[in-house]
């Protein structure tokens, strides 16, 4: 099978029923439609790579969980990351992510610690229903009442 180009890998997602945020790189980002009118990252992409690779990004929200160091906060994250590990993926990357003010870029908002998980996809079908699978996946650790 030929190499797809980003538009062509593009048009296939949305014909797949995905909707795409954005193009950085190789990475088409795709969105989750959090209202009508609002969509957003959902820290789920494909890697215009050969082979293919689906990407989850997982996180923790520093603002979530103040008063916790970087370690716990990544513990957070690989628990959440569990069900992708499940399902065949492996982390290739963790990150510290600052969260900038877009009115004052000298001010930190908040903070994101991201665990980064890929799976390659022998091929575009398989590649659809592995973004399918990362999909449905919990991205947010989320906050529980004390």
């Amino acid at each position: 099978m030929a190499t797809l180009t980003l538009p062509e890998l593009k048009r296939t997602l949305a014909q797949a029923g995905f909707l795409v945020f954005r193009t950085l790189g190789e990475d088409i980002i795709l969105a989750e439609r959090v209202r009508e009118n609002l969509i957003m990252d959902s820290g789920v992409r494909l890697r215009a790579s050969t082979p293919l690779c689906v990407r989850i990004v997982m996180r923790a929200q520093r603002g979530d969980f103040p008063s916790e160091e970087e370690e716990s906060l990544f513990e957070r994250v690989s628990r959440l990351a569990e069900a992708a590990r499940a399902g065949g993926f492996h982390e290739v990357e963790r990150n510290v992510a600052p969260v900038v003010d877009p009115g004052d870029p000298s001010r930190t908002l908040d903070t994101f610690y991201e665990i980064t998980l890929a799976k390659e996809a022998d091929g575009l079908e398989l590649a659809i229903d592995e973004l399918r699978f990362a999909m449905t996946l919990e991205k947010m650790a989320p906050v529980r009442p004390a």
